[in-house]
């Protein structure tokens, strides 16, 4: 969407309301990935890179069971866990991020997950949009998840120019209000995998 000579207070209303459209449009917005606790989120998250939050749910129902926390996941053989999480690809950076943070958690956390962004990132496999993920859905702190869906639809909306997730999260929070931006993700997260496709956009079905 190329908008021209728009100030930024119009940029802004603008994006509020596209907002709240969406609210309208997926009431029911919220993370589809299935856990029952902060180390089984922070784990799918992981495991959700370049693929589906689908083939991530199938996996997740036997791989906690064999190890339910960090603890036990701390150690796992790291042949082990390639085999159960093989079918989300890049399964042995992915095992290997698993295996570290696990470990991670244990020796400097007791075993649980940080509430921080500060702790967080420093776990291995965890930046910035993992950690979002965890800290607005597990503990109630806002952020943006500058995921690819939310990426490339604020690139649609002009709410930002770039295809870095930094600075499309910089851009991104200077419209909106703190407390909106978890819940604004999800929002854009639902439309992009619903309706604003990357390759074919159902722009005749787009609220």
């Amino acid at each position: 969407m190329i908008v021209t000579d728009e100030t930024p207070l119009a940029k802004k209303r603008r994006a509020r309301k596209i907002y709240r459209v969406l609210g309208e449009t997926f009431p029911y917005a919220h993370a589809e990935l299935d856990f029952s606790n902060p180390f089984e989120l922070l784990v799918a998250t992981v495991l959700s890179a370049q693929t589906t939050d689908i083939r991530v749910n199938s996996v997740t129902p036997t791989l906690f069971e064999r190890y339910p926390d960090a603890h036990a996941m701390a150690q796992a053989q790291e042949t082990d866990l390639q085999d159960l999480i093989r079918s989300t690809g890049f399964y042995k950076n992915k095992a290997r991020a698993l295996l570290g943070l696990s470990q991670a958690l244990v020796e400097g956390h007791e075993g649980d997950v940080p509430n921080t962004l500060e702790d967080l990132v420093k776990l291995p496999g965890v930046g910035r949009k993992t950690a979002f993920v965890v800290l607005g859905n597990v503990f109630g702190v806002p952020g943006i998840t500058t995921d690819t869906h939310v990426i490339r639809l604020a690139n649609r909306f002009g709410w930002t120019d770039s295809t870095n997730a930094n600075i499309v999260e910089r851009d991104i929070a200077e419209l909106f209000e703190r407390k909106d931006y978890t819940e604004l993700s999800h929002r854009v997260i639902f439309l992009g995998r619903r309706i604003c496709h990357a390759k074919r956009p159902a722009c005749g079905a787009c609220p």
